[in-house]
C-alpha cells in the first residue's frame, strides 16, 4: 500500500496505534437473515477501545455470527462475543474472551476534524495496512438500506481493506472507523472514497449499548426497501424478504412520492419523514407510482432487529 506513515511525521506512538486494531473473522450460519447479501465468512478489523478489550468495529461484520475470532498484530488468536450492534449509527461491539494483551486507542473527535486534515485510517497488520490520507468533506450521507449519518467523514484516496479500519487523527486518537468504499466524482472525474463513521456517535449509546445491547429510546420504523435516488427520484432496487414492504407487494420499480403528506425525492427525506412518523410498528401511508398510475399504500412498518439471529449467551 502506497503513502505508510513516516513514524517521523507524527508526534504520537504509531506501534501502539497498530498494535490496537486487531483483525475480526466472523462466521455466520447459512440460513441467518443476513447471509445472502453480507455473506457467511466475514473479515474486517476492529479496534480496541477500553482496557478490559472491548473492540469497535462495524455492525456488518458481526451481525448473526455464530462465532467470532479476533487476532492480533502479533498472531495472538482469541475468540469473541458480539455484544452489540447499533443500526443507527452502524457500530458493533465485540468482547473478547480472553486476553488480547495490547494496546487501546483513545477516544477523541471527529468535530475537531477539518477538510484536507491529515489522518492515518489503519487496517490489522501493522504499517503495511496504514494509509495516510486526508478528509475530503464531512457531509451527510445516506446509505440504500434504510441508513442515515447527518455528518460522515468522507476521506481519500481510499483504503482497500476499510472495514472496522481505525481513523486516527494527529493527537493518535480514534476518531471514526472505516465503513464503506464509494465513489465521487470530482473535476469530471471518478475518485474513490472512504466513508468514516465519526466515534462521537458512540459516546453517546456506549453505556445502552454495554448494558442492554442496543440503544435506550423509540426503535425507528423499518419498512425493508433499498432505494436508489439517482436519477432525482426515489426508485426501488430491491426489498428485503419477511420486510414490510413485501407484505405490502412493493416492487423493485416503484417510486415512492411522498410518505404521509411530505414529498420525497431524495433519501435523507425519505428516511427523515419515515423516522418522523413515529416507532417500529407504527404505519406508515406511502404514495407510489407503478407503471404510470399512482397508489396510496399503507405498511406497519417493523424492527429490523427481530429478523436477526440473537448472539449466543457464554
Amino acid at each position: 500500500m502506497s503513502k505508510q506513515p513516516n513514524p517521523s511525521d507524527w508526534s504520537f506512538n504509531l506501534e501502539h496505534a497498530y498494535d490496537a486494531v486487531v483483525r475480526v473473522h466472523s462466521a455466520v450460519p447459512v440460513d441467518a437473515y443476513t447471509a445472502d447479501n453480507l455473506g457467511v465468512d466475514r473479515i474486517g478489523s476492529g479496534v480496541v477501545i477500553r482496557a478490559d478489550g472491548l473492540v469497535l468495529t462495524m455492525g456488518y461484520l458481526i451481525t448473526e455470527a455464530q462465532s467470532i475470532w479476533l487476532t492480533t498484530r502479533g498472531g495472538k488468536v482469541v475468540p469473541g462475543h458480539p455484544l452489540a450492534y447499533d443500526s443507527v449509527s452502524g457500530f458493533g461491539l465485540v468482547m473478547p474472551l480472553g486476553d488480547l494483551d495490547v494496546s487501546l486507542l483513545p477516544l477523541g473527535s471527529a468535530d475537531q476534524l477539518a477538510q484536507s486534515d491529515r489522518v492515518i485510517l489503519i487496517g490489522h497488520g501493522g504499517p503495511a495496512n496504514a494509509l495516510v490520507t486526508m478528509v475530503s468533506a464531512k457531509r451527510e450521507f445516506a446509505g440504500y438500506w434504510e441508513y442515515l449519518l447527518d455528518q460522515a467523514i468522507i476521506t481519500a484516496p481510499a483504503h482497500p481493506q476499510w472495514g472496522g479500519a481505525a481513523l486516527v487523527d494527529v493527537h493518535g486518537q480514534l476518531v471514526g472507523i472505516g465503513s464503506l468504499l464509494v465513489q465521487e466524482q470530482r473535476n469530471g472525474a471518478s475518485t474513490d472514497c472512504n466513508v468514516v463513521v465519526p466515534i462521537d456517535l458512540l459516546k453517546p449509546i456506549l453505556h445502552d449499548l454495554l448494558s442492554t445491547g442496543r440503544r435506550h429510546g423509540p426503535v425507528r420504523p423499518w419498512l425493508g426497501v433499498y432505494v436508489s435516488d439517482d436519477t432525482g427520484q426515489l426508485v426501488i432496487a430491491q426489498v428485503a424478504a419477511q420486510s414490510p414492504a413485501e407484505q405490502a407487494s412493493l416492487q423493485r420499480g416503484d417510486m415512492i412520492l411522498a410518505v404521509g403528506a411530505k414529498r420525497v425525492n431524495r433519501l435523507p427525506d425519505f428516511y427523515r419523514a419515515l423516522w418522523q412518523t413515529g416507532e417500529a410498528g407504527c404505519d406508515v401511508v406511502c404514495t407510489i407510482a407503478r407503471d404510470g398510475n399512482l397508489m396510496t399504500m399503507r405498511l406497519r412498518s417493523a424492527d429490523r432487529a427481530a429478523l436477526l439471529r440473537k448472539p449466543l449467551m457464554h
